[in-house]
């Protein structure tokens, strides 16, 4: 494989690895917009029109949680309660504050599934 074919293959590999990011890109909401469109929504739904996220953190309760809080919880409403899922996915330019500029990231906090909470950071 000669110089010039090495580079062709390497410059495709490399717009094909983007292609996933770019299509996420392809439009740009305003805050209601993109409040409007989420919030309440599922993790397919979001997935679908959004593409996958730039990161995933789950939300993890810390063990001495109740003697920070100073609040014991019941063992018998404890047993009965359902657990409750907390994801966090973030994004990032897609969503405008004006014409010209974009919040630097955007993050979606799913509980158990659905969109629960949006947040638009530029300081992160």
């Amino acid at each position: 494989m000669n110089f010039n074919a090495f580079k062709k293959l390497t410059l495709t590999l490399t717009l094909l690895a983007f292609a996933g990011i770019a299509s996420a890109a392809d439009k740009i909401y305003t805050e209601n917009d993109f409040l409007n469109n989420f919030s309440g929504k599922t993790k397919k739904v979001v997935l679908e029109k959004l593409g996958k996220p730039v990161k995933k953190n789950v939300s993890i309760k810390p063990t001495n949680a109740e003697k920070v809080t100073g609040k014991t919880f019941d063992g018998a409403k404890k047993a009965k309660s359902k657990p409750v899922k907390v994801e966090m996915w973030y994004y990032a330019g897609i969503v405008s504050y004006d014409p010209k500029h974009t919040y630097k990231e955007i993050e979606l906090t799913f509980v158990n599934g659905h969109v629960g909470n949006v947040a638009f950071f530029n300081n992160r």
